[in-house]
């Protein structure tokens, strides 16, 4: 088994059948669909059911309490069997040939040890990506490097499976939530490169009950989670124009529950850097506001 296309889910049975449909109709099916079910109180279960009665493609379901995305991700990364493990939220499609593409460009890396795997562009659709990217087929760096790559906006990132698992998620007791950028930027550290193609494979829906809409109010019930992500953030080679943002929006969501020196200690930056950030921030506010 090549590849674990693995979908970590929360009450999204009405959703699936997209992605299931995606992947039956995939050209290259070396790849198993393993399914956690992070606590689900729909009928995701019988759902997945069906979709295993259809024996059109290798599907594993696992069902756990309610512990968040990264924990179902760690519980992937235990027990998948694919040698990649490509991760594919449960609203989201992939194109026709998404399979394909990643078997086709992964042996272009695959005997080469310093590469923790490919990643390719996601897409509102086929022809419109999301972020931005570069003219090249393709350029290799690690996810600290992404800024000054012009590597910009989620990305589609296929790993080695077992780098993955000998590093895994950090698990907070009583938080269930963790950025993604925290175990990408530590596989970064630990020395790892990753092929990014300029090509999209991924199609993402962006609901209002997912974390890009309701991302604040995740923040706020996950601060150290949150501090971590922030602090991941500061850490990529990203245009100081982003990072001013990054800082001046923890500032905004905690200005009201900490203190300045706090804020400033929770993203290990300076005071005057935080001032500066904040300052920016409020005069980029009141010139959208009059627009």
């Amino acid at each position: 088994m090549k590849i674990t296309v693995f979908t970590p889910t929360y009450n999204r049975a009405h959703l699936l059948d997209k992605l299931y449909t995606s992947l039956v109709i995939q050209t290259n099916r070396d790849f198993e669909w393993l399914i956690i079910d992070d606590g689900s109180t729909d009928d995701t279960k019988d759902v997945v059911q069906s979709f295993i009665k259809d024996d059109k493609i290798k599907i594993r379901y696992i069902f756990q309490g309610n512990g968040g995305k990264h924990r179902a991700i760690n519980k992937g990364l235990d027990i998948a069997e694919g040698e990649l493990f490509f991760i594919v939220d449960s609203d989201d499609t992939l194109i026709p040939t998404a399979i394909e593409l990643v078997l086709k460009k992964y042996k272009s890396v695959e005997n080469c040890p310093e590469f923790a795997g490919i990643s390719f562009n996601r897409g509102y659709s086929e022809k419109e990506i999301i972020g931005k990217t570069f003219s090249l087929e393709f350029k290799d760096c690690t996810n600290l490097e992404r800024g000054k790559n012009n590597i910009l906006g989620d990305k589609s990132e296929i790993y080695r499976t077992e780098i993955l698992r000998n590093i895994k998620f950090p698990e907070i007791e009583g938080e269930n939530f963790m950025s993604e950028i925290v175990l990408w930027n530590e596989v970064a550290r630990q020395g790892y490169k990753l092929r990014w193609y300029n090509e999209i494979i991924y199609i993402c829906n962006y609901l209002e009950d997912g974390l890009t809409v309701n991302r604040d109010s995740i923040y706020l019930r996950n601060p150290i989670a949150h501090k971590m992500m922030v602090n991941e953030l500061l850490q990529i080679d990203f245009p100081i124009k982003s990072k001013i943002n990054t800082i001046y929006n923890y500032y905004k969501l905690w200005r009201d529950k900490k203190s300045f020196v706090e804020i400033s200690k929770d993203i290990n930056i300076n005071k005057f850097i935080l001032v500066g950030s904040i300052v920016i921030g409020v005069v980029k506010s009141k010139i959208r506001r009059r627009k």
